[in-house]
């Protein structure tokens, strides 16, 4: 007999509705847990609130678990997560159901953040396609390839809104926009979790960082977070609920405090909005060890904290082990009431059940599975569209993109030749060895009709104080980083350079540079990088900056002096390739940016969906809202990004003006391929109302549509506008219109854009 028909018969001779109760619904599944838990003891009911870390681990945090598997045997654990093969999985998962007294099968989690063997690029890259099919796409691989390790549950989407790109984890989010940033959550939630928990290819989406975790102040990670309500609810909460009302079963909390209470331990945010206002019921699992960080905070010992976080509404508790050694005491001593207990624990086991794991707990454990499922051609394949789509085309001057293939390159830069940095950041199970970097994909795109010469050119960085950070963090070794003097990296630069028609010079940062706890205070070129780009402009030969990032980057000095700057972000495992095929034009770029590029790191936070003040700016006015140094906007707005061919879109023309009620207006623009290639253009739709109860932002994403035109040939966009696009949220939290003269803007980015005016009545 098989294990899992072992493990079956076990499981149906305790629990003999266990067959029955997997086929049926809501109230199958309640007789079921509900049988289960008359059968634990306190101790086995906290011990599945507990979730340690597993064997093959990456630190993300101040402490690793200890005697995990003595722990799975006292029934002291409910979960295990940073392990994945079918090999390390299904020995812990044989200790659960086989050692432990009643045989509940462990769920094992992962970071999954941009794929798992295939990596795709970066979160924030992937939202500059505009494509949430391809980004549903991309998660649907990543849940197979998850799965088929063994993998129950991925902490991810992560869709906290960001408008402050010195904080690292901006890499893992979909950028500052709520509207699209809730639908790319949707997108992800739905392809992670399918159309059944219980199918193979399925793990459980984990929705983080709830809430607010965007927002922390000077963008300097696990730091404080003060917002408004009225903020809240207009830009920063939509991603979560948009993520929850697609379905994700489970919820992490953030580091940050929220009006005095930290994440992990408020009330308000755990029960009254999510369960309460929202109707989530799923689980609520903790940051790594944000339970028993509430003490830093000044909230009381391990007990005291722990028995906070658990009446707040946190259901599971990720490696502190507070909930595993107070909380028997705090019941005891009537500081948690046996209801709390049982609660978070009925959490729990729902997910596992919804998971299929009392059926079958080796649902996803399949070596054979796993061989035959992870970088297939099909998946690779997809992960070098994905790339294609997410980049952007910052500039593009006297049509130096694209390359030709008759010409000689000069490729330079610490990143041109680079595997581990060019997966990104938060890669757990990916190859780096698998990773076609820059200089291998032109190479092969070049053939012999191309000749690419390469130079490194100089280190990532030498700043002295983030080189000895990097070397304390163990993400350098120790000892001088480079293999040659500066001087000497550039001269060989140099040398390539003189032999080259056109230089390719690839900088930015490296994949430890961005990510969890990596925020940086100067955003641009590290000064190393930057100073290779100055002799290399100075040698007169037009330069093509290519960009491997993690954030929005301050770029002014590059924007003046560069032919052309294509942002590539991090591009994943097909990165390489995909960025050959642009550079020579077999794909023409059709991203579009979703967090704005700062002019200068003074003007953060800058947005697009900002407000305008009493005494907007005015060039002839000194006693306007500005800087005296620089100007207010960024240098790439939002929605911004070039392609090689050209566009012209026409202002909208709206079918009528004026609306009553739950009227309609449709808004129509025209747009043409003006230039020689074929191309994709994304318009976009923004409406402002001039006059309102509020302020209201001075313009709000409503709409987009991508367009695929070839060169002379022209198409109608459509929008549809209802009165849900006209809602905000009131002083009171309703979430209504006013009614009134409303703007429609349409274009190419949130800046260019032409406009028409309605005015809508709510009645007659």
């Amino acid at each position: 007999m098989q294990p899992r028909s072992i493990v079956f018969v076990l499981l149906a001779s305790l629990f003999p509705f266990l067959g029955k109760a997997q086929s049926g619904g809501h109230a199958a599944m309640d007789q079921f847990v509900s049988g289960l838990m008359k059968k634990m003891t306190l101790d086995e009911k906290i011990g599945q609130l507990n979730l340690p870390t597993g064997g093959n681990f990456t630190i993300t945090g101040p402490q690793p678990s200890q005697d995990v598997e003595d722990k799975i045997r006292k029934g002291e654990v409910g979960g295990v997560f940073s392990i994945y093969t079918p090999e390390a999985i299904r020995k812990e998962q044989d200790i659960a159901v086989h050692e432990s007294r009643l045989h509940i099968p462990l769920i094992i989690g992962l970071d999954v953040i941009h794929g798992h063997k295939t990596i795709f690029p970066i979160p924030l890259g992937m939202s500059c396609t505009w494509d949430t099919t391809l980004i549903e796409d991309a998660a649907r691989i990543a849940a197979t390839e998850a799965s088929a390790d063994g993998v129950d549950w991925v902490f991810s989407p992560m869709v906290d809104i960001a408008r402050d790109p010195r904080w690292g984890r901006v890499a893992e989010g979909s950028g500052e926009d709520p509207w699209l940033g809730s639908l790319i959550a949707a997108a992800v939630v739905r392809g992670y979790q399918g159309k059944s928990l219980e199918d193979t290819n399925t793990v459980m989406a984990c929705v983080k960082h709830f809430a607010l975790y965007g927002a922390v102040e000077g963008g300097r990670e696990y730091n404080s977070v003060d917002m408004s309500p009225l903020k809240m609810y207009q830009y920063y909460l939509p991603p979560y609920h948009a993520a929850l009302e697609a379905g994700a079963g489970s919820i992490m909390t953030s580091f940050n405090d929220l009006d005095g209470l930290p994440s992990t331990a408020n009330h308000w945010l755990l029960t009254d909005l999510l369960r309460k206002q929202w109707g989530f019921r799923g689980f609520v699992v903790s940051d790594y060890t944000a339970v028993s960080e509430l003490s830093n905070h000044g909230l009381g010992d391990l007990q005291a904290v722990s028995a906070r976080a658990l009446k707040a509404g946190t259901d599971m508790d990720m490696v502190s082990e507070g909930f595993l050694k107070t909380l028997k005491k705090s019941v005891q001593e009537g500081k948690v009431s046996m209801a709390d207990i049982d609660r978070a624990c009925r959490l729990v086991l729902e997910a596992k059940y919804k998971l299929g794991l009392f059926k079958n707990p080796y649902l996803r454990i399949n070596e054979q599975r796993a061989h035959a499922s992870m970088t297939t051609p099909e998946s690779l394949e997809m992960a070098k569209k994905v790339a294609e789509h997410s980049f952007v085309l910052l500039k593009n001057e006297n049509q130096t993109l694209p390359l030709s293939r008759s010409s000689t390159i000069a490729l330079v830069g610490p990143l041109a030749d680079d595997q581990d940095d060019l997966q990104g950041a938060w890669v757990l199970a990916g190859d780096p060895k698998k990773v076609i970097t820059i200089r291998q994909g032109l190479d092969q795109a070049a053939g012999d009709s191309s000749r690419v010469i390469y130079a490194r050119g100089s280190d990532i960085t030498d700043d002295p104080f983030m080189v000895e950070k990097m070397i304390r963090y163990h993400l350098l070794p120790p000892g001088p980083p480079r293999q040659k003097d500066s001087a000497g990296m550039v001269r060989e630069a140099l040398q390539a350079a003189s032999k080259a028609d056109v230089i390719v010079a690839v900088l930015g940062e490296s994949e430890s540079m961005s990510g969890e706890a990596a925020s940086r205070s100067d955003i641009g070129i590290p000064a190393c990088q930057e100073s290779l780009l100055h002799a290399l402009v100075a040698t007169g030969k037009p330069v093509v900056l290519v960009l491997v990032n993690g954030r929005p980057l301050t770029l002014p000095w590059e924007e003046s002096h560069c032919a052309a700057i294509l942002e590539t972000w991090a591009g994943g495992t097909e990165g390489g390739a995909a960025i050959a095929d642009v550079l020579y034009g077999a794909y023409n770029p059709s991203g579009k940016l979703t967090m704005s590029f700062p002019l200068s790191v003074g003007q953060i936070p800058v947005y697009y969906n900002h407000k305008n003040t009493g005494r907007p700016f005015d060039p002839n006015n000194k006693y306007t809202s500005q800087y005296l140094d620089i100007p207010n906007d960024p240098l790439f707005p939002f929605g911004f990004g070039l392609s090689y061919t050209s566009f012209s879109c026409s202002a909208p023309s709206l079918d009528r003006t004026r609306l009553t009620g739950d009227q309609q207006a449709v808004a129509t623009v025209t747009v043409t391929n003006t230039g020689k290639y074929p191309g994709t253009e994304t318009v976009q739709l923004y409406i402002s109302q001039p006059t309102a109860t509020l302020t209201r932002s001075v313009e709000d994403l409503k709409g987009f549509r991508k367009v695929f035109l070839e060169p002379g040939k022209s198409a109608q966009v459509r929008f549809t506008i209802t009165p849900d696009d006209l809602k905000y949220y009131h002083m009171n939290l309703d979430y209504d219109w006013d009614p009134g003269t409303f703007i429609i803007r349409t274009g190419p980015n949130s800046r260019d854009v032409q406009s028409a005016s309605l005015v809508w009545k709510k009645g007659p």
